[in-house]
């Protein structure tokens, strides 16, 4: 994570925690071809997050929610940290967990894959599973439940209401995008691509791309409800849950995407080496789209995740 992200880590962080957040963030921001070919003249860029130490963007989130909450106090009394997640926060969670030496209990729906569910274990978190058909929304009331019900075990980090979520991407992925592109001689993006799962990404770096360029145009990426993409919300049935900290505002045009669609992206980039999960599979999908509107010349996004973290869902398999 860059220094401005964390103003200053607290000398008191255990050297393991410390190495790892000091580790966070400073990401590439990679430039793919396929822009041009649906529209001459447009650039393509994303944020390879997979090179943070958990394997994802939400390293960046998590380590200023945990490191925040950790100079409060809130684990001097033996508290577990308490959290809903579909994988990626999970993992930066359970491993930062580790390495403060406190408990982590993530509640996790379950189609989540193996990759994820199992490295979640491997760093001792303990999972509360919830049954896949019910959907993202029931896997963050239950962690509600939990939290009301014993107030005294867990400290709930609720990263779809905590502010220092987005501002983790406003002073630090952002500033990153900014920086980035002014070194190839670029302006700032007239386009972000992203999409919503606690709303964070969104956000923290639309707030700030927008005071560097007022007329940039938000596309959001939209799941399909079942079996949907792992870490994205969909929206639009009766009863969807809108993340607190989402500012709705940025938003001016919602893609829709199939796990189809993702998946075929997916399997496309990693021609180029970029072995990247569905989510950034649906991410540059829908910025093709939006490139081949031919309104905009320079569109941002990210690739979320490590495809690695997939293989046991068969979208890699030759049969699929």
């Amino acid at each position: 994570m860059s220094n401005s992200a964390m103003q200053g880590e607290p000398a008191e962080l255990p050297d393991a925690a410390r190495a790892l957040v000091g580790a966070i963030g400073q990401t590439p921001l990679v430039e793919i071809p396929f822009a041009a070919e649906v529209a001459p003249g447009v650039r393509l860029f994303a944020k390879l997050e997979s090179l943070n130490p958990s394997g994802s963007i939400k390293d960046r989130p998590v380590a200023r929610m945990l490191v925040e909450a950790w100079r409060a106090g809130v684990f001097a009394d033996g508290r577990h940290l308490l959290d809903s997640s579909s994988g990626n926060a999970g993992i930066a969670y359970a491993m930062l967990g580790a390495a403060l030496g406190i408990g982590v209990t993530i509640v996790v729906p379950g189609n989540a894959s193996r990759e994820r569910l199992e490295r979640m274990r491997a760093y001792g978190a303990e999972l509360v599973v919830t049954d896949p058909i019910e959907g993202y929304d029931f896997a963050l009331r239950e962690a509600h439940t939990l939290a009301e019900r014993e107030p005294e075990r867990y400290w709930h980090c609720d990263q779809y209401a905590n502010a220092d979520n987005w501002r983790s991407h406003f002073v630090g992925t952002a500033e990153e995008i900014l920086t980035q592109l002014h070194e190839r001689g670029l302006p700032a993006p007239d386009t972000l691509v992203a999409g919503i799962g606690t709303g964070g990404t969104l956000t923290g770096c639309g707030r700030r791309l927008c005071l560097a360029n007022p007329n940039i145009h938000i596309a959001v990426v939209i799941p399909e409800t079942f079996p949907g993409i792992e870490g994205l919300k969909p929206f639009g049935a009766p009863g969807d849950i809108v993340p607190a900290l989402l500012d709705a505002t940025l938003i001016n045009e919602r893609i829709g995407v199939s796990s189809e669609q993702a998946v075929a992206m997916c399997r496309r980039l990693a021609t180029l080496g970029l072995f990247v999960g569905p989510s950034s599979g649906a991410f540059v999908h829908a910025a093709l789209r939006v490139a081949a509107s031919g309104h905009y010349r320079c569109i941002v996004t990210f690739l979320n995740d490590t495809g690695e973290r997939y293989v046991s869902t068969g979208m890699w398999g030759a049969d699929t």
